[in-house]
């Protein structure tokens, strides 16, 4: 398999980890997921830029502020299947409906959701849609391209730097190194496409996902996958709301 053969391979695994896109089928000999963990900022290109798109047309079309705001982040979930926000409720049960690490990664994995993790959705979905519509005429698809992005490189920022809370699922197997050339590349071009907001904003995510990382770390000792999911849906949110607080 040529090199670009090969990268290719690995960014169809990562679009097919990340959300419901129609990718085909992966080559032999099939990637890992440490191999594709690099294009997990590239998909956040792709699904920025659909819930861009998503944003633009509907304004276009004669939809409200906030009825733009809803319908892209309504393109946001039926792109990547809810699951991150999955991820975030979760972890919101999680992390504050147990007392110890086990019951923690029980309740985790429940596939029911509980009233913390109801809560922390009803949040960052309000969140999200205050913020766009405050932002409404000065939003542009560069905007939602960065910050896909940046969310996304916060979740292989806590891939690289944190244990796995259990030796199965998401988090365990994606556990790697990812490509810090593309990463920093990625990130600084994000950081020019936000222009005067770029530092404010890659600061915000960082220390969210900071803050995140630390729970994670004291209540179930490292990730999981839905560590990952609350880190990008909480850190995407977040960066949101301090480019609206900007303007």
């Amino acid at each position: 398999m040529t090199p670009l053969a090969k990268w290719a391979n690995e960014l169809r695994l990562a679009i097919m980890m990340l959300t419901r896109l129609p990718v085909g089928r992966l080559q032999d000999p099939a990637p890992s997921l440490p191999d594709a963990q690099w294009a997990f900022p590239v998909v956040g290109l792709i699904v920025g830029f659909i819930a861009g798109v998503t944003h633009a047309v509907s304004l276009h079309l004669g939809a409200s502020a906030a009825m733009a705001a809803v319908l892209s982040l309504g393109a946001v979930v039926l792109t990547t299947g809810a699951l991150h926000q999955d991820g975030l409720a979760d972890f919101a049960d999680g992390m504050w409906g147990g007392h110890d690490k086990q019951r923690r990664l029980e309740i985790m994995r429940d596939s029911h959701i509980g009233s913390y993790g109801v809560l922390a959705l009803i949040l960052c979905c309000a969140l999200w849609i205050t913020a766009m519509t405050q932002l409404v005429s000065s939003i542009s698809i560069v905007d939602f391209l960065a910050i896909g992005v940046l969310s996304r490189l916060a979740m292989t920022t806590c891939l690289a730097t944190m244990s796995p809370a259990r030796d199965d699922g998401l988090g365990a197997a994606a556990k790697g190194k990812p490509v810090w050339i593309l990463s920093i590349l990625l990130g600084l071009g994000s950081l020019l496409a936000l222009g005067s907001n770029g530092i404010p904003v890659a600061a915000t995510v960082g220390i969210v996902t900071l803050i995140v990382a630390q729970i994670a770390r004291r209540c179930i000792g490292g990730q999981t996958g839905d560590v990952l999911g609350a880190v990008q849906f909480i850190s995407e949110t977040a960066a949101w709301t301090a480019l609206a607080m900007l303007a």
